[in-house]
């Protein structure tokens, strides 16, 4: 349950960030700075950031480990203030999950209804998963997800490619599926498809034009 790639935006004040970071001390607080960075995804510089925050609150404490290294570890407050973090986390999921089950289900209708049979994913996330689920129960397929920081040939059995050029075979819309950077990846799928070929789940909350969510 940790921060992921959608959470790694340096801001201090994420609480996913801060539960992985948690847990992670609880783990193994005799990682280092470098280690903790590799495995919350994020800079090493914030990781400095955030337990600096956490000694400063009294969640962690550090101490000196054998052959000279830093250890951390959870004091009380720490330990509380990582089950409360889990739990927002799960009710935060829980809520999301179905709001974007109900909205995936509205757009994957949209497409079908406008006659839209094979479409694109713009954007590798929890939302893409979830459209995944979506596609399966109706006749649109989904063709590829597309990702400029995609590093994997596949996503979820489906072909995943950096650009719109890479695309293995041709599609007639794009749902934006980007939690990260939603806005600009939706406008540069209307660049390429135009508006009314790109559809945009309602919880994204982006209203780039009057185009998508209207009769098909």
């Amino acid at each position: 349950m940790l921060a992921g790639r959608e959470a790694s935006s340096e801001d201090p004040s994420k609480p996913q960030i801060l539960l992985g970071l948690l847990e992670s001390v609880e783990r193994d607080g005799a990682k280092s700075q470098r280690r903790l960075a590799g495995e919350l995804d994020i800079a090493l510089g914030l990781v400095n950031a955030y337990i600096r925050r956490c000694i400063k609150k009294g969640l962690v404490k550090v101490t000196q480990a054998p052959a000279g290294r830093i250890a951390y570890y959870l004091t009380p407050s720490g330990f509380a203030e990582k089950s409360r973090l889990t739990i927002e986390y799960l009710s935060y999921s829980f809520s999301f999950f179905r709001q974007a089950k109900a909205d995936c289900s509205a757009v994957i209708e949209l497409a079908r209804a406008r006659g839209f049979s094979r479409v694109v994913l713009a954007g590798r996330s929890d939302l893409a998963e979830i459209v995944a689920i979506c596609g399966l129960e109706s006749n649109v397929k989904i063709v590829a997800v597309v990702d400029s920081k995609s590093t994997e040939p596949q996503f979820l059995g489906f072909a995943a490619v950096q650009s719109y050029d890479d695309l293995p075979d041709d599609a007639d819309a794009v749902i934006v599926t980007d939690l990260s950077n939603a806005r600009e990846t939706a406008k540069h799928a209307i660049a390429r498809y135009g508006a009314d070929r790109v559809l945009i789940p309602d919880l994204l909350r982006i209203r780039i034009t009057d185009r998508q969510q209207g009769a098909p």
